[in-house]
């Protein structure tokens, strides 16, 4: 896994916690920290412009069809069914 170093301030307490946490889990604070980014960032809601231009931006050359081929492909396929 190819990761970047990242330093945090944690309260004391919360620091307690983790290493809690990952003492009875048998495994070491990093990893505990990351599984709570990993869950934060999987339920934080997602801002739909960003996300669109994340995607369409990662393909310049693509082309797509329009809303009305879209539409003729569904009525095919609903003929199939």
């Amino acid at each position: 896994m190819s990761a970047t170093r990242t330093q945090i301030y944690l309260q004391p307490s919360q620091r307690r916690r983790l290493d809690e946490i990952a003492g009875s889990q048998g495994t070491s604070l990093a990893a505990v920290v990351r599984e709570a980014v990993e869950l934060y960032i999987a339920q934080a809601p997602v801002d739909p412009t960003t996300a669109l231009e994340s995607t369409l931006g990662a393909a310049p050359g693509a082309s797509f069809p329009g809303r009305d081929e879209w539409e003729a492909r569904a009525r095919r396929l609903k003929n199939v069914e």
